[in-house]
């Protein structure tokens, strides 16, 4: 028998420009691959329609984000006021076929009973009022600070009354437990991500800088580039990268006043891969305690030496693969003793035990199939 899957995505998942993409495009791939016909729905604010979804998809729906005040509700979080949409209930009633969604943002539809009986399952990218709660602490700006804490908030409430109506199929063993422990949610599982790399290319020997590698634009990536540079990197007499996208002027400026210090700009994807394969050292602390950390695995099957925080691991099981430090002392020995020691066979060899049964896109794929229609 045929098998049919509607997915909702949170935007359009193609291109893949950062790791954010990483799990919804190539989970499209991996049950394309594995025979289900998908039903692609997308809401679109920027990255326009792109003809290579056509690929793995019977068909591909695009709907308009009510992006700014638009978006806006007093009772309910603006990433997923923003994404109502009366185009795409109507589109999903048409059949009963069991829906996908990408992310709590598209979890509006849980409010109409028309889908109370319908087989729904929430891909929970993270415990989304923690991470806000996060961007509350990471940003400056006043303003920002008064609406991450508001729809941290908002989505804390929004979250409990959620968790209970849907299959949750978390990231990560910490963000299922948030859902079991405060919410209440008794049909919750973890499924890895899916990723766009399946055997460790590490290579043994020795790179030349280390390397910290995210999007900049973000608040948190911003904060953690930062803090490097001035905790961790002040001292050492090492060369150091910090690649990305959209560094501000703040970063600019910091990145400018350090001698062994340079910044990347905008580098393609080609170009942050090849700085990944030749670093030392991929240094990748996290102020961040949910969901997967996405540029780490990235280290982990492409790069050398990776260096962490206890965050950047916690409630996963990626630790003996890194180096990690409670601070920015510990980072700053951490290094030191790394920066001049080869990368061997043997850890190469750790990571292949490690990660390569774990992250398999097509035996995932069969577990979320065999999770959807079991």
């Amino acid at each position: 028998m045929e098998k049919h899957l509607h997915i909702v995505s949170f935007d359009v998942p193609y291109p893949v420009t950062h790791g954010g993409f990483f799990d919804p495009y190539y989970k499209l791939v991996a049950l394309h691959e594995a025979g289900v016909r998908i039903h692609l729905h997308c809401f679109e604010y920027g990255r326009g329609e792109q003809p290579e979804l056509e690929k793995y998809c019977e068909e591909v729906h695009y709907y308009e984000r009510q992006c700014g005040h638009k978006g806006f509700s007093h009772k309910l979080p603006y990433i997923v006021a923003s994404r109502a949409s009366a185009e795409l209930t109507d589109n999903l009633v048409k059949d009963d076929h069991p829906v996908l969604l990408e992310g709590v943002h598209c979890t509006y539809l849980l409010h109409d009973d028309r889908f109370r009986d319908r087989s729904i399952i929430l891909r929970l990218h993270n415990v989304e009022y923690q991470y806000y709660r996060q961007l509350f602490s990471s940003t400056h700006s006043v303003v920002k600070k008064l609406y991450y804490l508001h729809e941290s908030k908002l989505l804390r409430s929004y979250e409990a009354s959620i968790a209970s109506k849907v299959k949750v199929l978390a990231v990560s063993e910490q963000d299922a437990q948030i859902y079991r422990e405060e919410f209440g949610a008794d049909r919750v599982e973890t499924l890895p991500v899916f990723l766009p790399f399946g055997e460790i290319a590490s290579q043994e020997g020795m790179g030349c800088f280390c390397l910290y590698q995210g999007n900049l634009s973000v608040e948190e990536n911003e904060k953690a580039a930062l803090w490097l540079m001035r905790e961790v990197f002040d001292e050492l007499p090492v060369h150091f990268i910090v690649a990305g996208k959209d560094p501000s002027r703040k970063l600019e400026r910091v990145t400018g006043r350090q001698s062994l210090t340079c910044l990347v700009a905008n580098p393609s994807e080609q170009e942050m891969q090849d700085m990944i394969a030749k670093a030392q050292i991929n240094i990748l602390p996290s102020f961040n305690c949910t969901g997967t950390k996405l540029k780490l695995l990235n280290a982990l099957f492409n790069g050398r030496h990776c260096v962490v925080n206890d965050a950047a691991v916690d409630g996963t099981s990626l630790g003996p693969a890194c180096h990690i430090g409670s601070n920015a002392k510990a980072l700053k020995e951490i290094i030191a003793q790394l920066y001049h020691s080869p990368f061997t066979h043997e850890e190469i060899l750790l990571r292949q035990r490690l990660l390569q049964g774990i992250y398999d896109n097509r035996q995932n794929a069969r577990q979320l199939i065999n999770y959807i229609w079991k």
